[in-house]
C-alpha cells in the first residue's frame, strides 16, 4: 500500500495495520524503515504476545550503548519517555522506539489522531484503557541514515511534548483541566483573603482592584473545572464510540480474511 503523497507517520502506521488486519494478521510487527533495529529480534518481540502476556510489545533499545545518539538526544529520550511512563501509567523504558508488535485485538483497538506519530499517543492510549503493554530488550543496528521525522531536536521535543499532552487530554481531560483550573482559583483565594484582612482592619478603601481581581481568577478556574468536566463527559462517549468501532473493525476484518 502507498500514498500519492506523504500523509505523515501516523496515517501510514495506521493504513500498514489496516491491511495487515485485511490480510488476517493475529500479530503485527512494526519497524522504522531506516534499518535501526534488528529484525533477528522479532522472535523475541513476538514471544509475550504468543504466550498471552501482553497485547502490545516494544522494543526497548540500548539508548545509552547507542554510538549515533549524541549526549542530548540520549537524555531527551529518557526524559521523554519518563513523561510517557507517567502519562499512561505504564512501566515502558523506551516510549519511542518504533520496534513494536501488537496482537490482533491490540491492533483493532488502536487509534491515531495526531499526524506526527503514532509512538507516544499509542503508549498513552494502551495504558489509559488497560490494555497489556510491555518491552523487551532488542538489539540496534548501526545508521544509516538521519532521521526524516524531524529537521531539529528542538522540533522533536515540541511535537512530541505537545503530542503525550494531548493524548492525555483526551484520555484524562477532568484531571488536565482541574490542575488548570486551580492555578487561578487559589490565586484568586489568595488575593481575596489579602483584600479582607486589609478590610478588616479598616484599610479596605483603594483595594477595590484587589477584590475585583481574585473574582476574575476565581470565576476563571470555576470555568475552566466546568470545561473539563464537560471534556470528561466527551471522552466517556468516546470510549463508547471506540468500543462500536472495534465491534466494526471485528466483523469488517473477520469477514475479510476469511473471503
Amino acid at each position: 500500500m502507498s500514498f500519492p503523497q506523504n500523509k505523515g507517520l501516523a496515517k501510514g502506521f495506521m493504513a500498514g495495520l489496516d491491511e495487515c488486519l485485511r490480510n488476517g494478521a493475529d500479530i503485527i510487527v512494526n519497524t522504522d524503515a531506516d534499518n535501526q533495529y534488528c529484525a533477528a529480534d522479532i522472535p523475541k518481540l513476538i514471544q509475550p504476545i504468543i504466550e498471552n502476556k501482553a497485547d502490545i510489545v516494544i522494543g526497548e533499545r540500548p539508548i545509552d550503548e547507542t554510538e549515533n545518539f549524541s549526549w542530548m538526544k540520549k537524555k531527551l529520550q529518557h526524559f521523554g519517555s519518563w513523561v510517557v511512563r507517567k502519562a499512561s501509567k505504564t512501566a515502558i523504558p523506551d516510549a519511542p522506539s518504533g520496534f513494536r508488535a501488537f496482537s490482533r485485538d491490540a491492533a483493532m483497538r488502536v487509534n491515531v489522531i495526531n499526524d506526527y506519530t503514532y509512538t507516544l499517543e499509542t503508549i498513552v492510549q494502551a495504558g489509559r484503557n488497560r490494555m497489556a503493554i510491555t518491552s523487551v530488550p532488542v538489539r540496534t543496528n548501526p545508521e544509516l541514515r538521519k532521521s526524516r521525522l524531524f529537521h531539529s531536536m528542538y522540533a522533536y521535543v515540541k511535537k512530541s511534548m505537545l503530542t503525550i499532552l494531548r493524548a492525555l487530554m483526551m484520555y484524562k481531560p477532568l484531571y488536565c483541566f482541574s490542575v488548570v483550573a486551580i492555578i487561578p482559583i487559589l490565586i484568586g483565594i489568595g488575593i481575596g483573603i489579602r483584600f479582607m484582612v486589609f478590610y478588616m482592619n479598616g484599610y479596605g478603601t483603594g483595594h477595590t482592584q484587589s477584590l475585583i481581581l481574585a473574582c476574575t481568577l476565581i470565576i476563571i478556574g470555576f470555568v475552566t473545572f466546568v470545561i473539563g468536566m464537560l471534556a470528561d463527559v466527551i471522552s466517556a462517549n468516546r470510549k463508547i464510540l471506540e468500543d462500536v468501532q472495534y465491534h466494526l473493525k471485528r466483523q469488517m476484518y473477520d469477514k475479510e480474511s476469511h473471503e
